[in-house]
């Protein structure tokens, strides 16, 4: 799918924009009332794919309640059982963190985020993830995020409700929008999916482990370096068929004894 047409967005006063293609994943999310709340913050910038991992409860009537309205998006919400469905044909993944739990990773604050995202949008799908409320997301979800956003706060008392979470980075969002315009005859390759991504990651370890750089019982912060290098080049899917025939060439159990 190489030569995607990637369209930049611009915003005239007399065509202001409705929906924001974007999907918020919620991860485990504990309390139904906070799903409502966050399909009520999308809603109210205009984003509508809410995307549900594993929730404690749902549906539910405190999470109606607390839409206010926004039930359109509650009823199209998926609930799926894996971060790897949410995500897995998104080219452009966005995980949101309160603490940073030791990771040298790229960290943006919303305003980058918003820019960054719209400057992906057009031949990809792009999720903005946020974990659970009180513990946020694993260490291992954070790993296949390409960046991640911090909101700044009181460092004082840093705890933001998860609905608000998505309100700011919604409304970042939607103030971004009117500094893009289309870039006409410009083509760029698609990103490779999460998932084209998580394949690649899963093939490159394999191959590491049997030419004996990796070990079972090794570190997982090695991995999560390794993921970080092609997190950081964002490769797209030509380049991720290429990386991926390179590891079969060396994979010693292909060659003829």
């Amino acid at each position: 799918m190489g030569g995607n047409r990637r369209v930049e967005y611009s915003l005239c006063a007399d065509k202001p924009l409705m929906h924001i293609p974007v999907r918020i994943v919620l991860v485990e999310t504990s309390h139904p009332g906070n799903i409502g709340a966050s399909a009520r913050a999308m809603k109210t910038m205009g984003l509508k794919d809410l995307v549900l991992v594993r929730p404690k409860v749902f549906p539910s009537a405190d999470a109606t309640a607390r839409a206010s309205g926004a039930d359109e998006i509650l009823r199209s919400a998926r609930v799926v059982d894996s971060f790897t469905e949410a995500i897995g044909d998104c080219g452009f993944v966005v995980g949101s963190s309160a603490r940073l739990r030791g990771l040298a990773w790229p960290t943006i604050d919303p305003k980058t985020c918003a820019h960054s995202i719209w400057e992906h949008l057009g031949s990809n799908q792009v999720a903005i993830v946020m974990g659970p409320e009180h513990s946020g997301l694993t260490n291992e979800y954070l790993g296949r995020c390409q960046r991640l956003v911090h909101i700044p706060s009181n460092p004082a008392y840093s705890s933001l409700n998860l609905a608000m979470a998505v309100q700011v980075l919604c409304y970042e969002l939607r103030l971004a929008y009117p500094q893009y315009k289309p870039l006409k005859g410009r083509h760029d390759e698609r990103l490779a999916s999460a998932g084209e991504l998580e394949s690649f990651h899963k093939h490159l370890e394999d191959v590491l482990y049997n030419v004996g750089f990796l070990r079972t019982g090794q570190s997982r912060q090695l991995k999560l370096r390794l993921r970080k290098i092609f997190h950081r080049a964002m490769p797209d899917e030509s380049e991720i068929n290429i990386l991926r025939g390179i590891l079969s060439a060396l994979d010693p159990r292909k060659k003829p004894k």
